[in-house]
């Protein structure tokens, strides 16, 4: 069976750049004293951000293949990194996300059959970014839209965002939200141990997907899907707890404290959310998610190269799943979402 790797990062020259030359946040900064490289999100919240880590993150050539290989992926769907240009001066982002987006194609057009592309783009100038999409899908042959938790000053269910969700959905591609460095204050407080991806990554993503929920993002757009890491950002563990508020016996059926929506909450879970294995080795993660989705919604994810490719296909293959469950995990479920070598 092939290995489709659905999360596989990568970043520019232009926005390494930019990072340098940005006056507010996100910016980089390399301490006078030590030399090291650090991503700031405020005056006093960074994350070292090593030249190893953006060597890989540039390479789209030797050393990004011969990971794969390493670990028999044959495919990798490859999406812009966090920190989030997104989160950049709008016009600056639009120019950076088209840059990637051709960086990206012609790395697809040099290695062809091994890479697939998520289409980066500049949701604060909406217009510009449906066009970008519809460039990346129609003339680039990328398969989705990767985007981030927060934008700087929103966030993805805002109404100015709902035309590029139905440009998505018109095109019959899913979007990967992946989390960026959280702007809810509450999570900076303790830096990187708090804000960053061992906890407050997947804390904000998961409030997102469910603020697309509550917002009726899914009633418009039935057919849109999303697609989380981690295992869902620990919502598979509160898939039925996310109706509570619904069922609640001393809550008048339609009450005006409740948003009005179809179906409940883990409804548009279970129909608009698939789910990959990125950055998460605990087995009990796993069983849940599979125990609550089902299999069939969950894909290889290995968060390259922020997480070791082998590590992240070594526990999945010490699961003991069946050869069934393997062949969905690995390569079926990508599939049905159209991630394939055309």
């Amino acid at each position: 069976m092939k290995k489709i790797d659905v999360e596989n990062h990568f970043a520019t020259e232009a926005f390494v750049g930019a990072l340098y030359k940005n006056p507010d946040y996100p910016r980089f900064v390399d301490d006078p004293v030590t030399r090291e490289r650090h991503v700031y999100h405020s005056p006093d919240y960074w994350q070292p951000f090593g030249d190893a880590l953006v060597e890989r993150l540039l390479d789209l050539d030797q050393m990004r293949i011969q990971a794969m290989d390493a670990v028999g992926i044959e495919v990798a769907v490859l999406s812009h990194t966090a920190p989030a240009l997104e989160q950049l001066e709008p016009r600056v982002a639009t120019a950076l996300a088209k840059d990637a987006n051709d960086v990206l194609a012609r790395a697809i057009d040099r290695h062809p059959g091994r890479y697939l592309g998520f289409a980066t783009l500049a949701p604060r100038e909406p217009e510009e970014a449906v066009q970008e999409l519809e460039r990346c899908v129609k003339e680039l042959g990328f398969l989705g839209w990767n985007t981030h938790s927060n934008f700087g000053d929103s966030y993805l269910d805002d109404k100015r965002y709902w035309p590029i969700l139905a440009k998505a959905e018109e095109l019959g591609v899913p979007v990967y939200l992946h989390p960026t460095f959280p702007i809810i204050p509450q999570l900076t407080t303790y830096g990187l141990a708090l804000a960053g991806p061992s906890f407050g990554f997947g804390i904000e993503t998961s409030i997102v997907m469910m603020r697309l929920i509550l917002s009726g993002v899914f009633d418009a757009f039935p057919k849109l899907m999303m697609i989380l890491g981690h295992y869902g950002e620990a919502l598979p563990f509160l898939l039925a707890r996310v109706d509570r508020s619904f069922l609640q016996y001393h809550v008048p059926a339609g009450s005006s404290s409740m948003p009005e929506l179809q179906k409940h909450p883990s409804r548009y879970l279970l129909a608009n959310m698939r789910v990959t294995t990125s950055g998460n080795y605990l087995p009990a993660a796993f069983h849940c998610t599979h125990e609550a989705l089902g299999i069939e919604r969950i894909m290889l994810g290995t968060d390259y190269p922020f997480e070791k490719t082998d590590e992240a296909v070594g526990f999945l293959e010490g699961l003991a799943l069946s050869e069934g469950d393997q062949a969905r995990l690995f390569e079926k479920n990508a599939q049905g979402l159209g991630f394939i070598v055309r």
